[in-house]
Formats: C-alpha cells, structure tokens, sequence
C-alpha cells in the first residue's frame, strides 16, 4: 500500500509480488510505457522530474483516498524520475481486490488521479530537435503538510 518515486528501472513483477494477498481474488495492473509521439508530433524520449517529498505525500494521499473509496486490499504505484527512452515504463500500479470490479475501478481512479494532482513534469524531446516541458494538471493547490 504505497506510493513512490523512482530514479531506475522499475520492475513489474517484484511489483506485482508486492500485492499477494490471500483474500485477494483480483488483481489489475496498469503499465504506461513512454510512446513515439504526442499531439501528432514525433517524440523521440522523454525527461521526467518530480518535487520528490510532495509528490510522494500527495500519491500517499491519493492511495489512502483509493483504500477508502474502494474495496481493495492492497495498492502500489510508483513513477519514474529520469531519462527515459521510447517503451521504457514511466508509470507502474497495481491493485489487488476480492472481486474485478473493484481492482479495475481503483486502478483507473489511480492513475487519473496520480496524472492530475502529483508534481511530476516531463519534457518531450521531439524528431525536429524541439522539447517541450509538460507539467501536470492540477485541480487544485499542492501543500506539504
């Protein structure tokens, strides 16, 4: 039941290890690679940084939110900090339930949440030799409490 940060390589089945659980029926994973392309434009990689600590006490925050809201009895999520080329995994979460339903409806509000409210920003290194960075989507003000 966590969220973290990560600065190398992340890897999925130790993750996936991380959820067992004997009441667990369920589990659903959701993996975002780095794609060739956004908004028609040809990426080539991607950098992502993150304001660490806020970040990790916002995604912990939205981990208990998820625990809360569905019945799930584990949930991990990390992103990655770095360079990352094309295919590389950005972003890893699992979640672990009695039943589908639930694992599918807390992974989805995970990873919607995680993009909208974590200070993560990647900056896109296009084909033409432009980047660009793309800071996340807030709803709202972060706070370090």
């Amino acid at each position: 039941m966590s969220f973290r940060i990560a600065a190398s390589p992340l890897d999925p089945a130790a993750l996936k290890a991380s959820l067992a659980d004997a009441h667990a029926g369920a589990c659903v994973t959701f993996e975002g690679w780095v794609r060739d392309h956004n908004d028609g434009r040809p990426v080539q990689a991607l950098d992502y940084e993150a304001y660490g600590a806020l970040a990790e006490k916002e995604g912990a925050r939205i981990v208990a939110e998820t625990l809360a809201k569905f019945p799930v009895t584990r949930v991990v999520c990390v992103h990655r900090t770095g360079s990352l080329k094309i295919g590389d995994l950005a972003v890893w979460i699992g979640v672990a339930s009695a039943h589908r339903g639930a694992a599918f409806d807390a992974c989805r509000y995970l990873i919607d949440e995680v993009k909208a409210r974590v200070p993560i920003w990647k900056k896109e290194h296009y084909a033409d030799g432009a980047t660009e960075w793309i800071n996340c989507a807030t709803r709202g003000e972060f706070s370090d409490r």
